[in-house]
């Protein structure tokens, strides 16, 4: 269901990740609806520069704060350090969403510098509604988990995709972030319908969406699609967003791009269109 009024995220339209580049360009931009999304784990200290111009930016524009290194789908217990500094930026900033991806990355105290797929069973289900429930109960409000994107179909799956988030929103209250493009990629890559995935999402469970670029593999040509990030919203991604919010209203849409930067405002031209799919079904201020 929509934002109610009185949730910070109520007046959030289309956003943008927020680069170092572009810092001043951002706190100059003015429209409406505009966020901006961060990593947090750029800004997990206790003080410096960094901290200096995230607070800047928050006193003009709604921050998004959106990990990318908790490790939700693990089997170890969470790094309960990492979770208290995490705690400690979100009361810091006050950020309007909070959300994080469903995959792992750490196993006995090391980082895998990507995020790695969950398979779909019933154990990791399990251990992944806990470790969603207590980063919940640490930062005290929703958060919003990220569908990935799938490159291989040999995984021991014994849910489906969208039956295990509609089971691990059940088990823990939390939100689900959509990322449009991983849903494209993983149809293409998988042989799947990604308009059927768009159609069946539980719409009060979507917090968020997600839209980016992608590029074919270098080795394997068209045939299998990474989620890059690096390149403009195609024409399809861009249809299926605006599927999703004709069936489920409009909901804050973040336009991703972390490689080969366009100057700030190409971004914010080629964010225009995700803004206009959200302004028929919200004023935004």
């Amino acid at each position: 269901m929509p934002a109610s009024p009185t949730d910070p995220a109520a007046n959030l339209g289309a956003g943008l990740g927020l680069k170092p580049q572009h810092l001043h360009e951002a706190l100059a931009a003015s429209a409406p609806g505009l966020w901006f999304e961060v990593h947090p784990e750029n800004s997990l200290v206790a003080g410096g520069p960094r901290l200096a111009w995230l607070e800047a930016v928050r006193e003009r524009h709604p921050l998004s704060l959106h990990g990318v290194s908790a490790s939700l789908g693990g089997a170890q217990a969470l790094d309960a350090s990492h979770l208290a500094r995490l705690a400690a930026l979100v009361r810091r900033l006050q950020p309007a969403l909070v959300s994080e991806h469903l995959a792992w990355s750490r196993w006995g105290g090391f980082y895998a510098p990507d995020l790695l797929p969950v398979p779909r069973t019933t154990e990791a289900l399990h251990h992944l509604a806990a470790h969603v429930a207590q980063l919940q109960d640490t930062l005290g409000q929703r958060v919003a988990i990220e569908n990935p994107a799938h490159y291989l179909a040999r995984l021991p799956h014994d849910w489906s995709e969208l039956d295990f988030l509609h089971e691990l929103v059940r088990r823990t209250g939390c939100g689900l972030l959509v990322d449009v493009n991983n849903v494209f990629v993983s149809a293409h890559n998988l042989g799947a319908d990604p308009r059927a995935w768009v159609d069946s999402v539980a719409g009060e469970a979507v917090m968020e969406i997600h839209v980016a670029g992608h590029h074919a593999d270098p080795a394997l040509g068209p045939r299998l699609l990474i989620d890059s990030h690096d390149a403009p919203v195609c024409e399809a991604v861009w249809r299926l967003h605006e599927r999703l919010v004709a069936r489920i209203g409009a909901r804050p849409t973040l336009l991703e791009r972390d490689d080969n930067l366009p100057p700030f405002d190409a971004l914010m031209a080629e964010r225009a269109r995700a803004q206009a799919a959200l302004a028929p079904e919200r004023e935004v201020a």
